[in-house]
């Protein structure tokens, strides 16, 4: 195994593992598709670093801040809802990359790409990604109350604002660092999936969120060692083989969940 080949499948499971986790958390507050406006809304940050050879994930990050503020001051100027307001502005984000994507590179941009990971991406990637999940585990049972019930969430002394921004930001910094891996069209696959699938297999919350981290993890593994080996994109793969994960899941759920849910 070469070099290479090990700092992707280190990058590449470090960061399916906390999309997954965090996954967990957007499912259960139904934010499950979140991912993929936001993924959107990277594209012309990624063309301006293919353009001009500067990191992609931090072309992602910054046009994603960007593209949050303004759906926020919209949304403060408009009353419309924010549904509408992120499909106004992800369409637009898109069509603006498109406008000056270089054409050699839009498949990197689009499907992901690991072929040129540097150990500093590694190292950036793993430090990131670790205060992402500290964050996010230290502000979990919280967030999921609140998506259950604001109200009770509030009666209990939770700042419902400070919460909500911190998982909007780690959400953000989640997808930028997805889009090296999936490109900008599949990140709500690398969110999604993985939580549908320890869905299928947990039985309490912490299994959940743990189990939807390891499936996110071993899906990325997978779709790396899968490009190494056909030198097909390693975006579609990871999802593929997140998605043969889920069909796993539904197989154990049928053909178990009857004797597993028997037992004390």
């Amino acid at each position: 195994m070469t070099k290479t080949v090990l700092l992707a499948l280190i990058l590449s499971g470090v960061t399916g593992a906390l999309a997954g986790y965090l996954g967990s958390l957007m499912l259960t507050k139904r934010m499950a598709l979140m991912g993929g406006a936001l993924g959107h809304l990277t594209l012309p940050g990624v063309a301006l670093a293919l353009l001009y050879d500067f990191d992609v994930s931090l072309g992602a990050l910054v046009f994603l801040g960007l593209g949050v503020s303004v759906i926020w001051y919209l949304e403060q100027k408009t009353h419309l809802h924010l549904e509408a307001l992120t499909a106004v502005v992800f369409s637009t984000s898109l069509a603006t990359a498109f406008l000056f994507l270089p054409r050699q590179e839009a498949d990197i941009a689009l499907l992901g790409d690991v072929s040129h990971v540097t150990v500093f991406m590694v190292l950036a990637t793993v430090t990131i990604a670790t205060g992402i999940f500290l964050t996010v585990r230290h502000i979990y049972s919280h967030t999921v109350l609140i998506g259950i019930s604001p109200d009770l969430a509030a009666s209990r002394g939770i700042d419902l604002r400070w919460h909500n921004t911190l998982y909007l930001l780690c959400v953000a910094l989640t997808v930028a660092l997805g889009v090296r891996i999936v490109g900008g069209l599949m990140t709500a696959a690398l969110l999604a999936v993985p939580a549908c699938t320890a869905r299928n297999v947990s039985w309490n919350l912490k299994q959940y969120a743990y189990f939807s981290m390891a499936a996110g993890g071993l899906a990325s593994v997978l779709g790396v060692l899968g490009y190494v080996a056909t030198g097909l994109p390693p975006g579609p793969l990871i999802v593929i083989a997140s998605g043969l994960l889920f069909l796993g899941s539904v197989y154990t759920k049928v053909r178990f969940g009857k004797v597993l849910s028997s037992e004390p």
